[in-house]
């Protein structure tokens, strides 16, 4: 994947995460892209963790890895910082 797939993939994950975890007001694009994509290298970890595939091109499953990753980011990062 190149680098604008990365940031398309993360920019709609971490919107969509964003939108899940009731932040989205209070995002921009900047930080929903920064969520997304660090939310698909925790995504991806957490499903290589379980023996499943991570992010390996722009299709369904890694938009679904790095919505994982994202959600699972924003969630803890909202605990944290409560």
């Amino acid at each position: 994947m190149g680098i604008f797939s990365w940031v398309v993939l993360g920019g709609l994950a971490g919107w969509v995460a964003s939108m899940l975890a009731g932040t989205n007001a209070k995002m921009g694009i900047p930080a929903n892209i920064a969520v997304g994509i660090l939310g698909a290298v925790v995504g991806g970890w957490i499903f290589n963790f379980f023996g499943h595939a991570g992010v390996y091109g722009f299709n369904l499953h890694s938009f679904g890895v790095a919505l994982v990753g994202a959600t699972a980011l924003l969630f803890v990062f909202r605990r944290v910082f409560r």
